[in-house]
């Protein structure tokens, strides 16, 4: 089954038929149903930026190959063995699940973290996108330190595709699903394609070629974090943790026949963060050649990340036309993912209006390149703060029993507001973002702490205050 049927089931979901209820026997899919969606969505207009960021962190050969291969992996076990075994055992959205623990009151806040971090992120790959747009007008690119506009061009492309996007995206997921499918087999092909000419480019010749392009590593660029072995490792497991750990996919994984379609997120660990991440940073190596790259760094500067310039260098107007399609396909359905979460706070407003809403906030933060070009600390501060929200959700459904807490209390309890969910998620947030911030720890490394602690707060809070009716 295409991505394209699947994500039509998800469209019934949104509206209506099985929103508060689990999804029935009869709409169940199998496993090749969620292969091609993850491999799409995965393949997309954060890669082109992801890849080169790596490089500016001065990660060596090993660093990066060997750490991008495992955290991909640990992302991938977290996806089959929490978020798809919960999914397939309660059938429920992630919103519909968070609500009968949560209560709706404190849904609404929720909502909306999710809504502006998802339109934030939107407004990334609309400054990438713009970056491709841009070159037949001799745009100058944001270069990695720029954090507002640099120019009147770049604004006005910014607006004129921040608009498009937020156009279509405002046309229904029926729209956004179908453009998405048929964009995402042309997108994986031109990274292939990027990291093909690359290679030739750099004149690698043998195993050793290739290593020796990243070698024993180097100093990050000036106003980059230096990335170790741990950082690739734990940065890619977290890069999608608001998915995985924070559960935001039991609303995709409620349709699978059996938990095993988990297995099926590989496809986009491994042909996204993996082939088109290092395809990426491939052609990042190549411009850091250039006299221009070279000029760059002799002044101190920061050589710039500019997507659509790096693929069209590599393989010309079919790099522009991918740049452009890559961030398409990743912000409109994050636009219309925002306009959503907006909904749910605001229910009188139709969709059409809540996703223009998302799409103007989107395009706003598209006008400033500080969101893109700090694209892998915005990533990591994402799953940071949407994780920890999984957590209440993964412990009281594998150790309600043992703790003697009743399971979705807000529900069996009538409150609207569960005390023992913000606390939790409160002191877990902010015990350790104090600690990341006081004695510079890296923000990725302190995610998984967070998580347990917010479980286990959780689960302490809960039988400390809510008792049986």
């Amino acid at each position: 089954m295409s991505q394209f049927n699947i994500e039509e089931e998800i469209e019934e979901i949104a509206g209506g038929e099985f929103e508060r209820e689990p999804v029935p026997q009869s709409k169940l899919k199998g496993w090749k149903s969620f292969l091609g969606m993850y491999a799409g969505e995965h393949a997309a207009g954060t890669e082109f930026t992801i890849g080169p960021l790596f490089l500016t962190a001065g990660v060596s050969a090993f660093d990066l190959i060997v750490g991008l291969l495992i955290g991909n992996l640990l992302a991938v076990l977290s996806w089959r063995f929490l978020t798809a075994r919960i999914a397939v055992e309660n059938r429920l959205t992630l919103y519909y699940q968070m609500e009968k623990i949560c209560g709706k009151k404190l849904v609404i806040g929720y909502n909306l973290a999710n809504g502006i971090l998802f339109c934030f992120l939107a407004g990334a790959m609309i400054t990438v996108s713009a970056t491709a747009v841009g070159i037949p007008f001799d745009m100058e690119m944001p270069k990695l330190t720029d954090t507002t506009p640099n120019g009147m061009t770049y604004i006005i492309i910014v607006l004129i595709v921040g608009a498009v996007i937020s156009l279509v995206a405002s046309k229904g997921y029926d729209m956004v699903s179908r453009a998405a499918n048929w964009m995402a087999p042309l997108i994986v092909l031109a990274f292939l394609a990027c990291g093909i000419v690359a290679i030739d480019q750099l004149g690698v010749k043998s195993l050793s070629d290739f290593w020796n392009i990243w070698g024993q590593g180097s100093e990050p660029f000036p106003g980059q974090l230096k990335y170790t072995f741990w950082h690739v490792v734990i940065w890619s497991w977290f890069a999608n943790a608001a998915m995985h750990i924070g559960m935001s996919d039991l609303s995709v994984f409620r349709f699978a026949k059996k938990a095993s379609s988990g297995w099926t997120t590989a496809a986009g660990m491994y042909v996204g963060h993996y082939m088109a991440w290092i395809a990426a940073a491939l052609l990042y190596a190549v411009y850091l050649k250039s006299p221009e790259a070279q000029a760059f760094l002799s002044g101190g500067e920061a050589p710039p990340v500019a997507p659509g310039p790096l693929a069209y260098n590599a393989i010309g107007i079919f790099g522009i036309i991918a740049v452009v399609l890559a961030g398409w396909t990743t912000a409109n359905p994050t636009i219309y993912r925002a306009g959503l979460a907006f909904q749910a706070i605001m229910p009188k407003t139709s969709t059409f209006w809540v996703t223009i809403i998302a799409g103007t906030i989107a395009t706003i933060a598209g006008l400033f390149p500080a969101f893109a070009m700090k694209l892998l600390d915005f990533v990591a501060l994402y799953g940071f703060i949407l994780a920890p929200f999984g957590a209440i959700i993964v412990f009281e459904h594998f150790f309600y029993k043992q703790a003697g807490i009743i399971k979705n209390y807000a529900e069996i309890a009538n409150i609207k507001f569960n005390m023992a969910v913000l606390y939790a998620w409160a002191i877990s947030f902010g015990l350790f973002y104090f600690i990341s911030i006081r004695f510079d720890v890296f923000l990725s490394f302190v995610t998984l702490p967070a998580w347990l602690l917010c479980g286990a707060l959780f689960m302490f809070f809960s039988r400390l205050w809510n008792k049986a009716i």
